[in-house]
């Protein structure tokens, strides 16, 4: 097991800081930062969620950090629909109803769908029934064959999007479930990544084609600012907007 030391270590390696820069950040000494990651000193919860705080660490393993030091952990986990998360969840399911007639969901850090608006339910209909057993996984939607990706037709930009996203998420804060979901769907090599691009000097949009219908859609995500749970730190709301008029007309007309 690591100790408190070597995980602050590999944290300060994974944000590229100096033992002098975090001291700077966190206002303590150089030498008190080195004495903390070698294990000559014990730190206090407090010493360790301020460094934490400075590396970004997400709440998840800000809580192994306090185990590793000894120390109880501080960040609940409740489900979502729990009563202390009722007026989180209700504020992501105003946010939800607000968006339509445009799709938007709320995914976890592992990207499985834990809420979504009556908009996605006309993406859902043709897939697959295993990929729409709990948990729904955007990724496993978005790329497997039996999901959506027959119907988009800018198939390797969507890849190349979420390949940097995730590539960046793995980069911040491993998870091997992630990185097998990575491995499996969005590892380079794959023959589709030669497909047609979808030119835009502003963004990269998913252009959907169902029937005689053509969509091009573009994503934004919002989290939340001041997050003091796990659950809360870990979920995401990714909202869809159409990228011309003949898709904003077609949401209108549902």
């Amino acid at each position: 097991m690591d100790t408190v030391g070597e995980l602050l270590r590999q944290w300060r390696h994974r944000r590229h800081r100096s033992q002098l820069d975090l001291a700077l950040a966190a206002d303590v000494s150089a030498r008190h930062v080195s004495l903390v990651e070698t294990g000559k000193t014990r730190p206090s919860a407090a010493m360790v969620l301020r460094l934490a705080e400075q590396l970004d660490v997400p709440l998840r393993e800000r809580n192994r950090l306090l185990l590793a030091a000894g120390f109880a952990p501080r960040y609940a986990e409740r489900p979502l629909d729990s009563d202390a998360l009722a007026a989180a969840r209700g504020a992501l399911e105003r946010v939800l109803r607000a968006h339509e007639p445009y799709p938007a969901m709320v995914f976890d850090r592992r990207w499985n769908i834990v809420l979504a608006n009556r908009a996605v339910d006309a993406f859902l209909a043709g897939v697959a029934p295993d990929l729409l057993r709990p948990p729904v996984n955007m990724v496993r939607l978005a790329l497997d064959p039996r999901g959506f990706a027959e119907n988009i037709v800018n198939l390797a930009d969507v890849r190349s999007v979420l390949r940097a996203r995730i590539s960046r998420q793995l980069a911040a804060a491993p998870d091997p479930e992630l990185a097998a979901l990575y491995e499996r769907y969005l590892a380079p090599g794959d023959p589709d990544d030669d497909g047609a691009r979808i030119a835009s000097d502003v963004l990269t949009p998913m252009l959907f084609r169902f029937g005689a219908a053509h969509l091009r859609l573009f994503s934004t995500i919002t989290t939340f600012g001041t997050p003091l749970d796990i659950t809360l730190d870990e979920v995401s709301i990714e909202s869809y907007y159409p990228a011309d008029d003949e898709t904003a007309a077609h949401f209108a007309a549902r």
